[in-house]
């Protein structure tokens, strides 16, 4: 497994995240959040839904909203060859599912290691960390979530 090594003296501040890439850039949550891992699952369609929002995926009897992280952060639409791995993250006791192109690896960083992110076009963006061959831009999933619901409660709003 591909570390992060840290740089602090003692050690204690050390984090983990969950990698993952997305035409072939790389992002990131929060290790912590990441309940499960799902390579195969079935997405039911929901009608006038946002276009991120690719369906709904049964989860051990939980419903759980499949969010389309590349359709999200507005990168191309996926090729037919790539199958979309399923992130179920936790965010506020709730499921939801991530889907991304291919998942890397779970790295240890140091907080103080993450730079605040330069571009500040994503508000969803929480950070930049260097990594030995890329950058590993750092997602905010509640940040994600409140964005969609903001997008759709905008487009419910009358006059």
């Amino acid at each position: 497994m591909n570390s992060i090594m840290n740089t602090s003296e003692d050690g204690t501040d050390q984090k983990r995240c969950c990698t993952f890439l997305i035409e072939n850039t790389c992002f990131a949550v929060e290790a912590d959040c990441v309940t499960e891992v799902l390579q195969r699952g079935v997405i039911n369609n929901v009608p006038l839904a946002s276009p991120a929002i690719s369906g709904l995926l049964n989860l051990r009897g939980r419903i759980v909203p499949a969010i389309d992280l590349r359709i999200f952060l507005e990168f191309p639409p996926a090729p037919h060859t790539i199958k979309h791995i399923s992130l179920i993250v936790d965010i506020s006791n709730e499921w939801y599912c991530f889907l991304v192109d291919k998942l890397l690896d779970v790295k240890t960083y140091a907080p103080h290691q993450v730079s605040p992110p330069t571009n500040n076009s994503s508000s969803v963006l929480t950070g930049v960390l260097p990594d030995s061959d890329q950058l590993i831009h750092f997602l905010s999933p509640e940040k994600i979530l409140k964005n969609l619901l903001d997008i759709r409660t905008e487009s419910l709003s009358v006059g």
